[in-house]
């Protein structure tokens, strides 16, 4: 079967991008919160993100820079305060994944904004989103400097939140319970309702 070969090395960033998000799929979002050294809660979308390890507890986001190149808010805010809040969107919350993706000035407290449901941190000062099925509370461990085109942001996860009637007693997570949302390439989401098993 023949196949397409593209040097990514040598493709536009835009270009690398497009393959990339195509095909790496479907990709967990992560929903950060986070919250400015002046106080001003922030919400935003990320599908580069992942768990690299359980012991400790670590994960890794990438946050692309706006279009003139700043950081964006969740990034400074991350890189300033040293803290963040990671949460596994469901299904439910696709529309307010969208909304929060937005733009919107650092001055502005975008969980109030799109009328998201908050809780103070338990291990940290960082708001929980109250309707995520799954929250993990992170301190800011290090930044990857892979050039201007991401912010590479490591966490250690201190704490962990999962809806109570989606984890059993062995610490079984059920995945229906989650009702996750992904992403695929563009505006296209996806869910995790279709599953087969294989052994």
């Amino acid at each position: 079967m023949p196949f397409q070969e593209f040097d990514l090395t040598a493709l536009a960033s835009a270009d690398a991008y497009k393959l990339l998000s195509g095909v790496v799929i479907p990709r967990p979002i992560a929903l950060i919160t986070t919250r400015s050294a002046d106080g001003v809660d922030n919400a935003a979308p990320f599908s580069f993100f992942g768990v690299l390890s359980h012991h400790p507890a670590t994960v890794a986001v990438g946050v692309e820079p706006r279009a003139d190149g700043s950081r964006k808010d969740t990034a400074q805010n991350i890189l300033t305060t040293g803290v963040f809040t990671l949460h596994i969107p469901d299904v439910a919350l696709a529309d307010a994944v969208q909304a929060v993706a937005g733009p919107s000035a650092p001055e502005v407290d975008e969980i109030a904004l799109n009328g998201l449901e908050s809780v103070p941190g338990t291990f940290i000062d960082c708001p929980r989103l109250s309707a995520a099925p799954v929250a993990m509370e992170c301190t800011f461990d290090q930044r990857l400097d892979l050039g201007p085109a991401r912010d590479i942001l490591i966490g250690t996860v201190r704490g962990l939140f999962v809806r109570q009637e989606a984890v059993n007693e062995r610490l079984h997570v059920d995945p229906e319970k989650i009702d996750a949302l992904g992403r695929l390439g563009g505006a296209v989401f996806a869910t995790t309702r279709d599953r087969f098993s294989l052994g």
